[in-house]
């Protein structure tokens, strides 16, 4: 089952739980289908790449894994604290608002 996210590409989030709790990163996708965001610079892992030609050697590479929508917040643009969103239309447009400060979400 698809989870809608409100938090979109480029959102910055505040990680609410995990070892990087308290951090803030830039996301840089979000996979809806699992309700799953990969946010910079958070849940790193070690990924083992094979070589792929023949002169080329294995290594490890660093990358950012997935984590729960839920476990993350989003920053208001604004007023620079986490924050909920609320949904408003103006025009049949569908903004998102920041729940404490009322401005609009870019």
């Amino acid at each position: 089952m698809a989870i809608l996210p409100k938090i979109k590409r480029n959102d910055t989030v505040r990680i609410l739980r995990g070892k990087d709790a308290g951090k803030r990163g830039k996301v840089l996708a979000v996979l809806p289908l699992e309700g799953r965001l990969v946010v910079e610079g958070i849940a790193m892992v070690k990924k083992h790449v094979k070589p792929r030609q023949g002169g080329q050697k294995g290594q490890r590479v660093t990358i950012a894994a997935p984590i729960p929508v839920a476990n993350v917040q989003i920053i208001c643009t604004q007023c620079k604290k986490g924050t909920r969103i609320g949904i408003t239309r103006e025009n049949g447009v569908r903004q998102r608002v920041c729940k404490q400060c009322k401005s609009v979400i870019e």
